[in-house]
Protein backbone atom coordinates (compact mmCIF):
# COMPACT_ATOMS: atom_id res chain seq x y z
CA UNK A 1 0.00 0.00 0.00
CA UNK A 2 2.90 2.36 0.74
CA UNK A 3 5.47 3.21 -1.89
CA UNK A 4 8.84 2.75 -0.23
CA UNK A 5 12.16 4.49 -0.72
CA UNK A 6 15.09 2.52 -2.17
CA UNK A 7 15.33 -0.97 -3.61
CA UNK A 8 15.29 -2.86 -0.30
CA UNK A 9 11.84 -4.51 0.05
CA UNK A 10 12.02 -4.18 3.86
CA UNK A 11 13.85 -0.95 4.65
CA UNK A 12 14.12 0.08 8.28
CA UNK A 13 12.43 3.42 7.58
CA UNK A 14 9.02 2.88 5.92
CA UNK A 15 8.05 6.29 4.50
CA UNK A 16 6.24 7.37 1.36
CA UNK A 17 8.42 8.99 -1.27
CA UNK A 18 7.92 12.76 -1.29
CA UNK A 19 4.91 14.93 -0.47
CA UNK A 20 1.45 13.40 -0.64
CA UNK A 21 -1.63 14.50 -2.56
CA UNK A 22 -4.19 14.84 0.25
CA UNK A 23 -7.96 15.01 -0.41
CA UNK A 24 -9.64 18.09 1.04
CA UNK A 25 -13.09 19.60 1.20
CA UNK A 26 -14.08 23.23 1.36
CA UNK A 27 -14.85 24.19 4.93
CA UNK A 28 -16.08 27.44 6.47
CA UNK A 29 -12.48 28.63 6.99
CA UNK A 30 -10.90 27.20 3.83
CA UNK A 31 -9.71 23.75 2.84
CA UNK A 32 -10.09 20.96 5.42
CA UNK A 33 -8.38 17.58 5.23
CA UNK A 34 -10.89 14.78 4.61
CA UNK A 35 -10.86 11.98 7.17
CA UNK A 36 -11.97 8.52 6.07
CA UNK A 37 -12.76 5.21 7.77
CA UNK A 38 -10.93 1.93 7.31
CA UNK A 39 -12.92 -1.23 6.54
CA UNK A 40 -12.87 -1.96 10.28
CA UNK A 41 -14.25 1.49 11.12
CA UNK A 42 -11.23 3.31 12.55
CA UNK A 43 -10.59 6.86 11.34
CA UNK A 44 -7.68 7.54 9.00
CA UNK A 45 -6.19 10.39 7.05
CA UNK A 46 -5.43 9.52 3.43
CA UNK A 47 -2.64 10.59 1.10
CA UNK A 48 -1.75 9.57 -2.44
CA UNK A 49 1.67 9.47 -4.09
CA UNK A 50 0.26 10.80 -7.39
CA UNK A 51 -2.72 12.73 -8.71
CA UNK A 52 -3.47 9.78 -10.99
CA UNK A 53 -3.92 7.48 -8.00
CA UNK A 54 -6.05 10.03 -6.16
CA UNK A 55 -8.41 10.56 -9.13
CA UNK A 56 -8.59 6.81 -9.85
CA UNK A 57 -9.84 6.24 -6.31
CA UNK A 58 -11.85 9.37 -5.48
CA UNK A 59 -12.72 10.82 -8.90
CA UNK A 60 -11.57 13.79 -10.92
CA UNK A 61 -13.67 16.32 -9.01
CA UNK A 62 -11.88 15.65 -5.70
CA UNK A 63 -9.95 18.71 -4.50
CA UNK A 64 -6.48 18.10 -3.04
CA UNK A 65 -3.44 19.80 -1.54
CA UNK A 66 0.21 18.73 -1.27
CA UNK A 67 1.41 17.87 2.24
CA UNK A 68 4.32 15.94 3.70
CA UNK A 69 3.25 13.00 5.87
CA UNK A 70 4.40 14.68 9.15
CA UNK A 71 2.31 17.77 8.31
CA UNK A 72 -0.72 15.60 7.55
CA UNK A 73 -0.30 13.76 10.87
CA UNK A 74 -0.03 17.09 12.70
CA UNK A 75 -3.26 18.36 11.11
CA UNK A 76 -5.36 15.34 12.06
CA UNK A 77 -3.82 14.63 15.49
CA UNK A 78 -6.11 17.13 17.31
CA UNK A 79 -9.06 15.15 15.89
CA UNK A 80 -7.78 11.96 17.51
CA UNK A 81 -6.75 10.48 14.16
CA UNK A 82 -3.45 8.60 14.45
CA UNK A 83 -3.50 6.53 11.26
CA UNK A 84 -2.40 7.69 7.79
CA UNK A 85 -3.22 5.45 4.84
CA UNK A 86 -1.13 5.93 1.71
CA UNK A 87 -2.49 5.01 -1.73
CA UNK A 88 -5.67 3.17 -0.74
CA UNK A 89 -7.06 1.40 -3.78
CA UNK A 90 -10.69 1.03 -2.83
CA UNK A 91 -13.29 3.47 -1.63
CA UNK A 92 -16.98 2.96 -1.16
CA UNK A 93 -19.38 5.61 -2.42
CA UNK A 94 -21.16 7.68 0.20
CA UNK A 95 -24.41 6.07 1.22
CA UNK A 96 -27.34 7.47 -0.69
CA UNK A 97 -30.18 8.82 1.39
CA UNK A 98 -33.00 6.34 1.52
CA UNK A 99 -36.47 7.69 0.92
CA UNK A 100 -39.01 7.36 3.67
CA UNK A 101 -41.20 4.28 3.23
CA UNK A 102 -44.50 4.94 1.55
CA UNK A 103 -47.37 3.98 3.81
CA UNK A 104 -50.63 3.44 1.95
CA UNK A 105 -53.45 5.59 3.27
CA UNK A 106 -56.86 4.00 3.37
CA UNK A 107 -59.81 6.38 3.61
CA UNK A 108 -61.97 6.14 6.69
CA UNK A 109 -65.43 4.72 6.01
CA UNK A 110 -68.18 7.32 5.76
CA UNK A 111 -70.67 6.79 8.53
CA UNK A 112 -73.04 9.68 8.04
CA UNK A 113 -74.14 11.79 5.11
CA UNK A 114 -73.43 15.48 5.20
CA UNK A 115 -76.42 17.79 5.20
CA UNK A 116 -76.30 21.18 3.64
CA UNK A 117 -78.59 23.83 4.79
Amino acid sequence: MTELLGDDPEPADRRPAGPLFVPVRLGPWGDAVRVFRTPLGSRTAVGFTSVRRLTATLGGEQAWIRLAEPALRSLVAPLGVTRVTVDPQLSAPAPAPTPAPVVPVTPAPMTAALRVG
